[in-house]
């Protein structure tokens, strides 16, 4: 069969689910199986493919259409420049959450260049805030944390994909997963969080790939999604440095709720950032400790 006639097969397959795109999808999925560019796939459409290909091909694109996510097919995903390696058991990272990372590659620059800082990231998942800061900021030292171990294995493979020394990785429920190691007692200048956010009774109504695919803990943020949150800003004035930054990635509905708690727990300098739609996207506040004579 020749490569346009599969990739028609391929799109005729997913053309009426929603949320997907089609011919890039199709695309994607058939230039990684023949492991050539997607600019090939356009210019070779006469070339013919072999049967084992067309036959994994197929296989492929009819679990896209049961709804299966395309990265955890094609085991990758873009995010601010670099490709993450992604596999089932991961949140798929998002490009509302370059928000957060754009925001603190700025922060850097502006208060810490060429100063080396610490930041912790709980919850790494695939490495996507905590290695896009490491990989563009060589000054920082990252500090990942996990409870699962399907995340700290796939954080792992990116660490390594990207050649970063300056990321350690380790298991824990929050920051009980940074208690005792030794060298990392003193505080941290930025505590960064993309915690599980959404309301238990409200994950049944996301989209199929998300709900039925991705996975649950990832998602599940309590009866109305602020569990976590609870959690790690009473405990983050612990362990972060004076004048050091929290950062939150949040639902677009959740930015009032977290500025008042940030506000009753101490926090100075919040600010709400919105996402391209005009929606709450990330929250922020700075803490002032009481400084030591």
């Amino acid at each position: 069969m020749e490569i346009n006639q599969l990739l028609k097969k391929g799109v005729d397959l997913i053309k009426d689910r929603p949320y997907t795109n089609p011919v890039l999808e199709a695309t994607l999925l058939l230039s990684q199986l023949l492991n050539v560019d997607r600019i090939y796939i356009y210019t070779h459409g006469r070339e013919k493919v072999e049967g084992a290909i067309v036959e994994k091909f197929l296989e492929l694109m009819e679990m896209r259409k049961e709804g299966y996510p395309l990265q955890y097919i094609i085991k990758k995903k873009e995010f601010m420049g670099l490709e993450f390696y992604v596999e089932e058991g991961v949140l798929i990272p998002r490009s509302d959450t370059e928000i957060l990372v754009e925001y603190l590659l700025d922060y850097i620059d502006k208060k810490y260049k060429d100063t080396a800082i610490k930041l912790l990231d709980l919850g790494i998942g695939s490495g996507a805030i905590a290695l896009s800061v490491a990989y563009y900021r060589k000054n920082v030292t990252v500090y990942g944390v996990d409870i699962y171990d399907t995340p700290l294995k796939v954080a792992n493979i990116n660490k390594e994909r990207f050649k970063l020394d300056n990321v350690h990785l380790f298991k824990g429920d929050l920051f009980d997963g940074i208690e005792g190691i030794e060298g990392i007692e003193e505080e941290f200048h930025i505590i960064a969080s993309n915690p599980p956010y959404i309301p238990k009774e409200d994950i049944d109504k996301l989209q199929e790939e998300v709900k039925d695919y991705e996975p649950r803990e990832a998602l599940d943020g309590g009866e109305d999604g602020l569990e976590f949150y609870r959690r790690i800003i009473p405990q983050s004035k612990k362990y972060l440095t004076h004048e050091g930054l929290l950062i939150f990635e949040i639902g677009y509905d959740q930015g009032q709720e977290l500025r008042d708690m940030l506000l009753e727990e101490g926090f100075k300098n919040i600010e709400i950032l919105k996402d391209l739609q005009g929606l709450d996207r990330v929250v922020l506040g700075v803490y002032e400790k009481e400084l030591k004579e």
